[in-house]
């Protein structure tokens, strides 16, 4: 089984290689001057699915998906953010944020608390176990990150990279968005909330 294993890994990284090869030429300006962008669809599509590789399998490990980073993400970046903002953040339903919200409670990742002003509200915040998990799900995403803008070369212009994933935002989310992720706490600092 281990060889099985081991081959199909080793068929897997030639087939990389191959792809790498042929991504240079895949994603240059057509004869008519305009970029292929299937191609670059065809590589977001690949590039998502080995981003979320290594996070789904420490999630397998608790039972959890990728709705349940998704939470751990943003209540680790925005410390006492409502749960009302929660939803408005992942735009989804309430009662999917309320299954989600409930396990991570229940399993001491995410703690819920009322707020100072108005009682009514829900805080949440991340425990010490939640800021661990999140912390071995960040991981392998920061290393992969790293990894490919370093192979993108010295000369990358890392503000255009920004630019464009900003750009394949809805039009009308783009600013909050962006204030939403100027406000984050930094990853990898303590979180005073849950420390």
């Amino acid at each position: 089984m281990t060889d099985l294993i081991s081959n199909m890994h080793d068929q897997a990284g030639l087939r990389r290689s191959q792809r790498d090869a042929q991504t240079s030429d895949a994603c240059v300006p057509n004869p008519d001057g305009h970029t292929d962008v299937v191609a670059f669809i065809e590589l977001l599509f690949f590039a998502y699915r080995d981003f979320v590789h290594d996070p789904d399998a420490i999630l397998e490990e608790y039972g959890f998906g990728r709705a349940h980073h998704r939470v751990l993400h943003f209540v680790y970046r925005h410390p006492a953010i409502r749960v009302s903002r929660l939803l408005t953040v992942l735009n989804i339903t309430k009662q999917s944020l309320a299954r989600v919200l409930k396990q991570l409670i229940e399993d001491n990742f995410v703690e819920q608390r009322a707020g100072e002003n108005d009682k009514r509200e829900r805080r949440l915040f991340l425990t010490p176990e939640g800021v661990a998990l999140f912390e071995r799900l960040v991981a392998p995403q920061r290393a992969r990150v790293a990894e490919a803008l370093a192979t993108a070369g010295a000369d990358i212009d890392h503000a255009a990279v920004q630019r464009f994933l900003h750009a394949m935002i809805a039009p009308g989310d783009r600013d909050t968005i962006q204030q939403l992720i100027d406000a984050g706490a930094p990853v990898g600092e303590p979180n005073a909330e849950a420390a």
